[in-house]
């Protein structure tokens, strides 16, 4: 099949190397021209604009989109409209709230434009191992791109949840999940770091791997991590977060479900990219003021 790929990034570069080793036609463009000539070395048709791209597809077109989500995402979805016509496809691959999808899709619907969200897991091991898809669109028009779907997800690795913005609504519920996942073994594995039996983290994490009800590629990935650096003296505990958490928990609130594992996890990351926090200063301040607790200075 042929489509054009805006986006080589980490994720992008992987995707479209896989796209051409099962010898799909595939029209690059990045703003880097150093990571289209990576593009070109896998037997991508690399371009030097979008209305380049544009202009070396066939009609109807498909296009796939995989920059960072937010003003990236939607100028790009704007530029790329702009190019397109009537018939032609539009894909989402990167994490955009689903209320811009359902927004999009409308907007795009009025030229004639197709619009599909595709919720994409994978990371940096997509390459090897494939990407797990979760799809949103008009069915007619996810089934006829079922070629592509099926290269870059492993067997049983790709599905259709429903109309525009479901594929990243299912992503997004997913990246709550994970976040959930990795703050429950971060914190076990924190308490055994503490314990006086001075344990052997990585092998622990390597035993759980076999037959334990807390298997998962996570625990997998935690074991090598541990492996090469056993205390992670190499590592800062600062740990970012990419939106999905936080649009989950305001989706559970617009519902009234509780989600206070995911909560925890996401405020947790708040925490650990704050030097010093104020609340824990006022914590001290209250403490000896009531009772002449003892305060530690700078």
């Amino acid at each position: 099949m042929e489509l054009g790929f805006i986006g080589l990034g980490k994720m992008g570069m992987n995707m479209v190397t896989r796209l051409q080793r099962d010898r799909h036609r595939v029209v690059v463009y990045d703003r880097s021209t150093d990571l289209i000539a990576q593009a070109k070395e896998q037997g991508c048709i690399g371009t030097s604009s979008l209305a380049e791209m544009a202009s070396k597809l066939a009609a109807p077109r498909v296009v796939w989109i995989m920059v960072p989500s937010g003003a990236p995402t939607e100028e790009t979805v704007l530029a790329m409209a702009a190019l397109l016509q009537s018939g032609d496809i539009i894909i989402d691959g990167g994490n955009t709230r689903f209320h811009d999808d359902v927004r999009r899709a409308a907007e795009l619907k009025q030229k004639g434009i197709h619009y599909v969200d595709v919720g994409t897991s994978g990371g940096i091991w997509g390459l090897k191992l494939g990407y797990c898809l979760m799809v949103g669109g008009e069915d007619a028009v996810v089934k006829r791109l079922e070629p592509i779907f099926k290269t870059l997800a492993p067997e049983n690795g790709w599905a259709y949840m429903g109309g525009h913005g479901a594929g990243h609504y299912v992503k997004m519920v997913h990246n709550g999940i994970e976040y959930s996942m990795m703050q429950g073994y971060a914190e076990g594995f924190e308490l055994m770091s503490k314990s006086e039996y001075r344990l052997d983290l990585a092998k622990i994490a390597d035993l759980w791997m076999h037959g334990s009800v807390v298997r998962s590629w996570l625990l997998e990935l935690t074991a090598e991590a541990l492996k090469q650096d056993p205390k992670l003296e190499g590592l800062k505990g600062y740990v970012q977060d990419s939106g999905e958490g936080r649009w989950t928990i305001l989706d559970a609130l617009d519902k009234d479900v509780p989600v206070p594992t995911l909560t925890a996890a996401l405020f947790t990351r708040f925490r650990s990219r704050q030097q010093e926090s104020f609340a824990e200063k006022l914590l001290a301040a209250m403490r000896n003021a009531f009772g002449g607790h003892a305060v530690r200075r700078h």
